[in-house]
């Protein structure tokens, strides 16, 4: 089941087909899965986030975390999305903010499905795969 909640922010108006593209994603990322819950929200609410649970005091786009007790369980997860972090990633990189929403959510599956992002060979990896599903729903 994947869940979508906005913190404090409004949903966007393109949100609802995205439902269908995540769950095709999901379906092909992972065999058995739980909850999946997406949790959409400001960059200040991530911050506190990233700065209690993580020990990071800087702003990031995506927090996700795996709910599981080892990666042979059915996926259960929460991802944290800054809304405005994604829209500042969408001016950088010169692309909607559609796109790069759909980048991000990817992105933490991505990571819960096992690929990292630590090294250049890792990191071309990962924004091949984010293309792919970009591109392919």
């Amino acid at each position: 089941m994947i869940s979508t909640t906005f913190h404090q922010v409004p949903e966007p108006t393109f949100f609802a087909p995205l439902d269908i593209w995540l769950s095709s994603v999901v379906a092909e990322l992972f065999q058995n899965t739980d909850t999946i819950s997406y949790v959409f929200c400001t960059d200040e609410y991530l911050l506190e986030i990233n700065k209690t649970q993580l020990n990071h005091d800087y702003y990031t786009d995506i927090i996700t975390f795996d709910l599981r007790d080892n990666s042979s369980e059915p996926l259960s997860c929460e991802i944290y999305i800054s809304l405005d972090r994604v829209k500042e990633n969408a001016a950088q990189f010169n692309c909607t903010f559609e796109e790069e929403l759909k980048r991000v959510m990817v992105h933490g599956l991505l990571h819960l499905s096992g690929m990292n992002d630590h090294t250049t060979e890792e990191k071309a990896a990962m924004r091949k795969a984010e293309n792919n599903f970009i591109k392919k729903y």
